[in-house]
């Protein structure tokens, strides 16, 4: 196969991979605006999602912003600026590392397991009994999962973005020596509202990718437990790479209304 063929059948493999996604996306929140929403199912699905995930996101956040508080307040002592250590810390926490952080840990943790679920109950052929009792699989186990992730997914980040400051703080003020009162005054100064509008905007559009991949990895499992585990192995992985890649995107885009710096 030439150069030619080879990226062409790539991008083929991509779009249509996109186009199942969409499908995906297109029939849940078709289904979500008909009404065919099962409560006690999401409400089951957000406790496994949301509370489930918490001390993972809430360690993670904590260490991240304890360790990123202490080199930059390593390379700002070079300068004597230490008491600017807080709004850098404040401002990466909210606009990038606490909607990626959280990301990551969720779709390891919540993606790797709906896709596991979704491609044990597929080559049991659990999702075709489904259907012959008259039960979209759709309607029963994408809409419950996805309503979670939107729902417990920005409540996360937002976990995440506070441990890390408090953490942040702890690091500077108890550790390191910088005066609480001017690393306060400088955080509470330069960090806006819209800096955490941001994180939890990026924190919902990362639940969707995250949703949608991992369910839609589950759903065309095949192979018995070995494809199961590489549909696992794939949502984690394809899961990661999209939160990463959107990341970028969604900075750039929104930095065009929440421009960084600005009062």
């Amino acid at each position: 196969m030439n150069p030619a063929s080879a990226l062409g059948a790539i991008f083929f493999a991509f779009c249509s991979y996109l186009g199942q996604v969409t499908q995906l996306a297109g029939e849940t929140f078709g289904s979500i605006l008909a009404g065919r929403v099962r409560i006690g199912l999401t409400l089951r699905q957000i406790s496994h999602i949301g509370f489930g995930s918490q001390m993972v996101v809430i360690v993670t956040g904590a260490f991240t912003g304890a360790v990123f508080t202490a080199q930059t307040f390593f390379q700002f002592a070079r300068l004597n600026m230490e008491s600017a250590v807080g709004p850098v810390i404040s401002v990466a926490m909210c606009r990038e590392l606490g909607p990626v952080l959280t990301g990551l840990m969720v779709a390891g943790r919540v993606g790797a397991a709906m896709s596991a679920e979704l491609g044990t109950m597929k080559v049991t052929q659990q999702i075709d009994a489904l259907r012959a009792l008259a039960v979209h699989p759709v309607d029963y186990l994408v809409v419950p999962r996805a309503l979670a992730m939107i729902i417990s997914v920005p409540l996360l980040v937002g976990e995440c973005i506070f441990f890390g400051i408090f953490s942040g703080y702890l690091v500077a003020t108890k550790v390191l020596g910088v005066e609480s009162a001017y690393y306060m005054m400088n955080m509470y100064k330069f960090t806006e509202a819209e800096d955490i509008f941001m994180g939890v905007i990026k924190g919902f559009v990362f639940a969707v990718i995250i949703v949608f991949i991992s369910c839609r990895e589950g759903l065309h499992a095949r192979d018995g437990a070995v494809g199961v585990g590489r549909a696992t192995t794939e949502a984690v992985v394809i899961g990661s790479l999209a939160v990463l890649i959107s990341n970028f995107f969604l900075t750039m885009l929104l930095n065009i209304f929440f421009p960084a710096g600005v009062s």
